[in-house]
C-alpha cells in the first residue's frame, strides 16, 4: 500500500505498532540502524514505537528519534516517560503525514515503572486521526487501573476528539484481561487469530504471547493485517511489527473532522472482529 491513497473514493491508511527494546536485537547489540531497515520493510504510514531512547551525544544513532525520522523522512513526536542512561526514554510516533498537535499522557501506578500513552492529533487532508500510542505495565492490577485512567474524559473520551480514534502498542496483556475487555467495549479490535491463523506475536522467534495490540473507531474498516517477520525484523528486537491497513470513505467536500457519529457510546455493546 505504501504511500496514503486515494482510491476510488476511499482512502488508505497503513499504521504499525513496534517495541524496539531500545534497538538492542536478540545479538545483545544495540542497532539503531537495524530498526530503520525494518521500518523501511513496512512501508507504514505511521509507526508507533515503544522502547525509544534518545540521547545527546557523538553520533546520529543515539538519538533514536532524531535518527528514525531523518533516516525516513518522517514526521516525529516523542512521549518522554522517564530517562534511560541520561536520555529521554518512552514512546514515538513517526508518520509521512504532519503532527498538528501532540501530548503525552502519565498513566503510571503507583511503585511501578513509568509508563505513558502518546497522543498525536495527524491530519490527512481535511480528516483528522487521534493516534494513541500506549505502553501498559506487566501486573494485572497494573494494567487494570491504566486502562481506566485512558478510558476516562481526559484522554480517550475527550470531548475535543473529533477524529476516528486508533489506539495501539505494547498493552503486555497475552490473555483476554481486564484492560482487553474494556477497550473492546469501546472499539473494534485486531484479532490476530482471524489474519494469521494465532493470536501469538511475541516474542518474534518463537511468539507464544499476544502483547501487541491496535483498536479503532468503526469508521475505519479494517482489510489486512500481518506480523513482519523478515530475517532483519528477528534480529533487531525482541518484538515484531504487527501491521494493519485500514480504509475509510472519503469524504470528499464535506467537513471530515465531525466524526463523533461513528463512535460507539460509552454504554455500547462490544464490536470487535
Amino acid at each position: 500500500m505504501g504511500d496514503h491513497e486515494n482510491l476510488g473514493g476511499t482512502e488508505s491508511l497503513r499504521v504499525a505498532t513496534y517495541n524496539t527494546h531500545k534497538s538492542r536485537g536478540l545479538d545483545g547489540r544495540v542497532r539503531p540502524q537495524r530498526i530503520v531497515e525494518v521500518m523501511r520493510e513496512l512501508d507504514a504510514d505511521l509507526i508507533a514505537l515503544q522502547e525509544v531512547v534518545s540521547r545527546k551525544g557523538s553520533g546520529r544513532e543515539v538519538d533514536q528519534v532524531r535518527y528514525f525520522a531523518e533516516e525516513l523522512g518522517y514526521y516525529s513526536a516523542m512521549g518522554e516517560n522517564r530517562t534511560h542512561l541520561g536520555g529521554a526514554y518512552g514512546n514515538v510516533l513517526l508518520t509521512r503525514f504532519p503532527i498538528h498537535a501532540f501530548h503525552n499522557y502519565d498513566i503510571s501506578a503507583p511503585g511501578r515503572e513509568r509508563r505513558g500513552c502518546l497522543r498525536a492529533d495527524v491530519r490527512l487532508g481535511k480528516t483528522v486521526l487521534h493516534i494513541f500510542n500506549v505502553h501498559m505495565g506487566t501486573s494485572f492490577f497494573e494494567r487494570r487501573k491504566q486502562a481506566q485512567s485512558l478510558l476516562r474524559e481526559e484522554i480517550l473520551e475527550s470531548g475535543e476528539l473529533t477524529g476516528a480514534r486508533i489506539v495501539l502498542g505494547d498493552f503486555n496483556e497475552w490473555i483476554r484481561g481486564r484492560a482487553s475487555r474494556q477497550f473492546a467495549d469501546r472499539f473494534r479490535s485486531v484479532d490476530p487469530r482471524r489474519f494469521l491463523g494465532s493470536a501469538r506475536t511475541y516474542p518474534g522467534v518463537l511468539p507464544f504471547l499476544h502483547l501487541d495490540h491496535i483498536y479503532f473507531d468503526p469508521l475505519l474498516k479494517l482489510n489486512r493485517l500481518g506480523l513482519h517477520r523478515s530475517r532483519t525484523a528477528i534480529l533487531a528486537s525482541d518484538h515484531l511489527p504487527l501491521v494493519a491497513d485500514f480504509t475509510w470513505r472519503s469524504c470528499g467536500t464535506a467537513p471530515c473532522s465531525d466524526l463523533q457519529g461513528a463512535r460507539p457510546s460509552a454504554a455500547g455493546s462490544p464490536a470487535g472482529d
